[in-house]
């Protein structure tokens, strides 16, 4: 009776009086930004979120027996403000790329605390995924022709530090022989469109996307520096010393990601897609088989140079201010740690820089297919599975008869003959052999190389469909 005057005295609602007698379960909170349209990050964010699968790998014993979990998701559009709201202490994890990263380091390190990558998502260790892109119809075909022209870029990008190592590979001086200024991929995209820059370099995915968009050509392939670059996960330090569970948890949902995403790249490019709004074709450029960069989780040391490189690029760029050592901000043993739980070996996967392997058919002759650099793939609309065949004229030719059938098609990929780069079969140039054969390559000049030793034509992606349509007409 006195229990229930005291509570009409003050207006005490009986669940709270009932709850005060019990324990308090702590709250944990997993705060994690994500940069779901650089898509390279997927597995480390969009997918985890998607897919819920932070959740499966949460510890729930031990310390963690009666902890409640407030997971928090955040999106954003490039580094900079996600390391604004790291610092601030909203946010505990992070995904972006090797020079935003590298900032990231450095503003905590500006601010008394510190952060650290704890692994790599996606990358290349010859570059791949930065490219040069110039408006459609531009009389520009390599790097070469743009000397004295305006080139756009985000500046302090990984984007950034690829193009001033492409004109330095020129011998130009990047303060006279070019105009470079800074643009958003946003803002690009329209400057393309409209012709009032000459070119642009970006990240992922934007080199690709503008093209496969209709409005830009791709002229460079940031392979062609052969400067490493990744997209990796970061920490804050005294974030993963209070939890160091919870950092291997969130790795080991990275890990599920990138195994899911090798069994069925189609299905979670398609998912990709319907988050972000970036079509299917170009996730799975990145993240089929072949694909532009390989979902690589280790440190393996082309990627610590990266960071290196950051660190010197943007002290050069006059970035930032602060000493910073490549090996103190980078810190595998979280990761190692997940592998050995998820049951994989670290050290294998650190020795391995193989591509995720193309295990296929050919789509027309039904054998499989052991040799890539000429691999042609077909993604028909309403397929499940995108088709795959040994040769680019095998492809143009079942192209020709989905035609005929009024069937759609997503996409058209080819790879590239001299280098293995997988490509948009569109954008590319062909080599076409006095045997029949066809050759596809990134760039003009490769393509004029390769006619000349196999005395063959270099044609664009339209007059080599038709060469095989009158082929097959004429049979």
């Amino acid at each position: 009776m006195k229990t229930l005057k005291w509570m009409r005295a003050f207006a005490v609602p009986v669940f709270l009086v009932a709850s005060m007698g019990a324990a308090r379960a702590e709250t944990v909170r997993v705060a994690i930004g994500t940069q779901d349209t650089t898509i390279n990050c997927a597995t480390g964010g969009l997918m985890i979120r998607e897919l819920h699968l932070l959740d499966k790998y949460l510890p729930h014993d031990g310390k963690y027996k009666d902890v409640q979990y407030d997971i928090q998701w955040k999106d954003f559009t490039s580094g900079a403000p996600l390391t604004n709201e790291m610092v601030a202490g909203r946010l505990d994890f992070g995904a972006m790329a090797d020079f935003p990263g590298t900032l990231n380091a450095a503003a905590f390190k500006k601010a008394g605390k510190k952060s650290e990558f704890i692994t790599v998502l996606s990358g290349s260790t010859e570059g791949s995924g930065n490219g040069i892109v110039v408006p459609v119809g531009s009389p520009v075909h390599s790097l070469a022709d743009l000397k004295g022209k305006t080139i756009s870029v985000p500046f302090a990008s990984t984007s950034h530090a690829m193009l001033l190592r492409a004109i330095k590979a020129q011998g130009w001086d990047p303060e006279t022989d070019v105009n470079i200024i800074t643009q958003a991929p946003e803002v690009a995209g329209s400057a393309l469109k409209a012709h009032k820059i000459d070119a642009h370099a970006d990240f992922v995915p934007f080199a690709d996307l503008f093209p496969y968009r209709g409005f830009a050509q791709k002229i460079y392939d940031g392979s062609q520096t052969h400067a490493p670059t990744f997209h990796g996960a970061l920490v804050n330090v005294d974030y993963a010393k209070q939890y160091p569970e919870i950092v291997v948890a969130y790795l080991r949902a990275t890990i599920e990601a990138n195994r899911l995403m090798a069994q069925d790249p189609e299905k979670y490019s398609l998912l990709i897609e319907k988050v972000t709004g970036i079509e299917a074709t170009v996730d799975y450029l990145y993240h089929g088989p072949l694909g532009l960069q390989t979902r690589d989780l280790t440190w393996k040391p082309e990627y610590r140079q990266a960071v290196a490189s950051a660190i010197d690029t943007l002290k050069l760029l006059k970035k930032t201010d602060v000493e910073l050592d490549a090996n103190s901000i980078i810190d595998d043993h979280f990761i190692r740690e997940a592998f050995k739980e998820s049951g994989l070996d670290y050290a294998a996967a650190l020795a391995s820089y193989a591509k995720q392997p193309l295990v296929a058919n050919d789509a027309q002759t039904g054998k499989p297919i052991t040799r890539f650099y000429d691999v042609a793939q077909i993604w028909v609309e309403g397929e499940s599975k995108v088709r795959s065949y040994a040769q680019p004229q095998e492809a143009f030719g079942a192209l020709e008869s989905l035609t005929k059938q009024g069937r759609q098609v997503r996409a058209v990929f080819a790879q590239d003959h001299g280098t293995g780069l997988k490509l948009l079969a569109g954008q590319a140039w062909y080599v076409r052999s006095a045997n029949g054969q066809i050759a596809a390559f990134l760039l003009r000049t490769s393509a004029d190389t390769y006619a000349k030793q196999v005395s063959g034509n270099v044609v664009d992606y339209a007059s080599a469909r038709a060469d095989v349509a009158q082929a097959l007409a004429a049979r």
